[in-house]
């Protein structure tokens, strides 16, 4: 636990320095705020553009963030020296995980103001299931690549599949039909009605099914590849 909170520390000092990671937790919450704050359309849904965009923020901030810090520590062989250091692995991934997880968190209880009562837990805990299937598969590709260049590329169209397509399938039917197979489209089901309440058991089979396999991939690559 020592070395997991040495490396979270360690993560903040340099995302601190890494404006493009910075910008990745800071973007989705200042957009939503100010766009639900500024347009108002009738017939638009409640809290439209609050909802639009923490799903946005699940499908792409933690996901680029993990894939970005690894793989550019694998290229500066940071890992290697850290792994010489006796930190383990496993320590160094927790550190790493729970440090994203928590500024994204810090994010999402700033868009969490726009809802009041019940409704705040609700959000707050979808997301936080959110950002964590989306850290494990950001350290999927992180660890993937070779480099960092390598894991932007890779990271690309995983995020535009994961963010975008439950963003499309609301004005599209056919759309809709293949991204309710998708972690994003099920937590942004949930968060329609910020509610959890009269969910059928198609969500949660879709969501577990979507772990298990974001966890047997992450079990393999790590196994191929290693930290080193």
């Amino acid at each position: 636990m020592r070395n997991s909170l040495i490396i979270i520390s360690k993560q903040l000092k340099d995302t601190l320095k890494n404006k493009m990671v910075l910008l990745q937790f800071i973007l989705y919450p200042v957009m939503a705020i100010i766009l639900e704050n500024t347009i108002h359309v009738e017939g638009m849904g409640e809290l439209f553009f609050t909802k639009l965009f923490s799903i946005m923020y699940i499908g792409m901030a933690p996901m680029s963030a993990a894939a970005s810090i690894i793989s550019e520590e694998k290229e500066k062989n940071t890992l290697r020296v850290l792994m010489m250091a006796n930190v383990k692995p496993w320590q160094y991934l927790l550190g790493v995980g729970v440090y994203i997880w928590i500024i994204c968190m810090i994010g999402a209880g700033a868009m969490a103001t726009a809802f009041t009562g019940e409704a705040v837990i609700n959000y707050l805990v979808v997301m936080a299931i959110g950002f964590v299937i989306s850290i494990v598969v950001g350290a999927c590709v992180g660890i993937f690549a070779k480099n960092q260049m390598g894991a932007t590329s890779l990271v690309m169209p995983v995020m535009v599949i994961l963010a975008f397509i439950p963003m499309i399938a609301v004005f599209n039917e056919k759309i809709a039909k293949i991204s309710k197979y998708l972690y994003t489209q099920q937590l942004r089901n949930i968060m329609d009605n910020v509610s959890f309440s009269g969910l059928g058991n198609d969500t949660w089979i879709i969501l577990a099914v979507n772990v298990a396999i974001f966890l047997v991939l992450f079990g393999i690559i790590f196994k191929k590849k290693g930290l080193e």
